[in-house]
């Protein structure tokens, strides 16, 4: 580990770095081999490796009754979940989805890709989720489709959002691959909408090196996806569903996000302490404040966010560009806004100032499998560095873009 001592001394300005291995905001599990192995081989012995195999359908089994669902349908990846969910669930004949501002830079894509104009609304400044006050002041006569996206830290208020649909007779479409853990005040995660839609990236919490699942208690919209995900074939040489595709998941995937499920409470214990270091250790830098857990809830802990505020003496900007230098790969939080970002299909052009100012505010911190609490102290070490040092790095810094 490399002390930092003074300023020249900071990886930006040609110093050593702090890591020598990139410290990444992704969780990137490594499940057990022998788990993954032995999971393989079960599809491996009885000769299928695709199409709705013995390890899909266990993996949809334990995911269904994890979520407390009636059902779990696999795909290919979160992505395809989402579009052939929202293609399931949209009302006919209308051309617009309900989307917060604040999140996955990919998700008016999705939309698109399914269709629909994204309609972009405000966010909550406590917990940087949309709510029915937010949404409901974009509801027209053109709403397709009301998707409610959790935030990476906590959840929305899903029963709230529920109830604003209904109201307003559009369904819900919740994306929830942050909030795999999750319970709210109303119950478990999974259970909420219409469906809710996850991820299996090998940055979230279970990694099945890609793939994705959705979950329901509708029998009728499950028994649809599970067609829409296989070209819509209904049985043999049968398509009795137009506009399905190839997203099924296949037995590898299967394998290995069920090797990430067995190790799963293991992996909640693991996020926790992380969350507790910086909990404790981020008390003692000033301008910097934890997006805190509801610890009365159940948590994955699986993600760091902090807001930069008004006393911190750097930007955000520079704070990430020193920060990354060192090998911790903090991330600008969700920027810029979608709002903001240039889209080469159809949208709602809107003005959304208070996530124009949220946007500017919050960052990812270093966290996930590959993170000691040890490396947290050190990141924690820089950060009131910075802080100390902050006059002399930003003239520094200045002089570097001048350059």
């Amino acid at each position: 580990m490399i002390a930092k001592t003074n300023v020249k001394g900071l990886a930006i300005f040609g110093g050593e770095r702090l890591f020598s291995t990139p410290k990444s905001t992704s969780n990137l599990l490594r499940p057990d081999i022998d788990a993954f192995l032995k999971y393989s081989k079960i599809s491996f012995d009885q000769n299928q490796y695709t199409n709705n195999g013995p390890n899909v359908k266990l993996l949809e089994k334990r995911l269904a009754r994890l979520h407390q669902t009636r059902f779990c349908i696999t795909f290919s990846s979160g992505m395809w979940a989402l579009v052939l969910a929202i293609r399931a669930l949209s009302l006919r004949g209308k051309s617009e989805i309900i989307m917060p501002s604040l999140t996955y830079r990919r998700m008016p894509d999705i939309a698109a890709w399914a269709g629909l104009k994204p309609r972009f609304c405000e966010v909550a400044p406590g917990t940087l989720a949309l709510t029915a006050e937010t949404v409901e002041p974009c509801i027209n006569s053109e709403t397709a489709l009301i998707m409610a996206v959790h935030p990476i830290v906590n959840c929305c208020n899903s029963e709230e959002l529920v109830e604003c649909g209904k109201a307003h007779g559009i369904p819900v479409l919740f994306d929830s691959v942050e909030s795999v853990y999750e319970t709210t005040h109303a119950g478990k995660v999974g259970k909420f909408g219409e469906a809710e839609c996850f991820s299996m990236h090998a940055c979230k919490l279970l990694n099945g090196f890609g793939g994705g699942y959705l979950t329901t208690d509708n029998e009728k919209l499950a028994r649809k996806l599970a067609s829409l995900r296989t070209y819509g074939f209904v049985q043999v040489d049968t398509i009795g569903i137009p506009g399905g595709m190839n997203a099924k998941l296949n037995e590898l995937h299967a394998a290995m996000a069920l090797a990430s499920l067995d190790d799963l409470s293991a992996q909640i214990d693991r996020n926790r302490r992380r969350y507790h270091t910086y909990r404790s250790l981020l008390d003692d830098v000033p301008g910097i404040r934890l997006l805190e857990f509801d610890e009365s809830l159940k948590n994955g802990y699986k993600n760091i966010v902090v807001e930069i505020l008004d006393e911190w003496p750097l930007s955000r900007k520079h704070t990430v560009r020193v920060l990354n230098a060192e090998n911790i790969l903090a991330r600008e939080h969700y920027y810029p806004p979608l709002h903001r970002k240039n889209m080469d299909f159809p949208y709602v052009s809107c003005e959304l100032p208070l996530t124009d100012k949220l946007a500017e505010r919050f960052m990812n911190m270093p966290c996930g499998q590959l993170v000691s609490n040890g490396d947290i102290k050190e990141i924690v070490c820089i950060l009131k560095f910075i802080h100390k040092n902050a006059t002399e790095i930003s003239k520094r810094l200045s002089r570097h873009e001048d350059e």
